[in-house]
């Protein structure tokens, strides 16, 4: 991952920069993966309520789309590189992959569920991280963390009184 700065943004420390690049770059990757993951999902989900579910994540994978270009964008105007190649999310990803295939509509959820929790959490860190060092990273960060709780309340509306939340 190529966190060096070939540029100065005014009023950032090089050391920001390159901290708050660094940081992007993991979200970029847990974004790309994140959309993968729901394109997956729409694909392999079956059962009762499967076209509800299915017609849902459409707008949630073209949403993230947007967030990941929204955030390789940002990486490049600090300097940055951002990296969009599998093997390069494959390298910096922390968690594992997503574990179904085909499966029940509540099992893809409840998956999912966690997925987004995860996402949800190290995004919460990254805006902490970006308050102290780039508010307009932190931004970007706020308006994505805004649609991605919306997706994960749409996801656990249906898992509501399943016995799967």
């Amino acid at each position: 991952m190529a966190t060096t700065a070939t540029q100065r943004i005014p009023g950032m420390t090089s050391d920001d920069t390159k901290a708050v690049i660094e940081t992007l770059s993991e979200r970029l990757a847990a974004l790309i993966d994140l959309a993968l993951t729901l394109k997956h999902v729409h694909w392999n989900v079956v059962g009762p309520h499967f076209i509800a579910v299915h017609e849902m994540l459409d707008p949630q994978v073209d949403a993230v789309r947007k967030m990941v270009d929204e955030t390789a964008e940002r990486i490049a105007t600090l300097g940055g590189t951002p990296q969009g190649t599998p093997g390069a999310v494959v390298d910096i990803r922390t968690w594992d992959d997503y574990p179904l295939g085909k499966a029940p509509v509540l099992e893809h959820l409840a998956a999912l569920d966690r997925v987004y929790t995860g996402v949800i959490e190290d995004h919460r860190k990254a805006q902490e991280q970006f308050s102290e060092q780039d508010p307009v990273s932190e931004d970007l960060i706020i308006g994505q963390l805004r649609e991605l709780e919306l997706f994960q309340w749409f996801v656990r509306a249906h898992l509501e009184n399943s016995g799967e939340s």
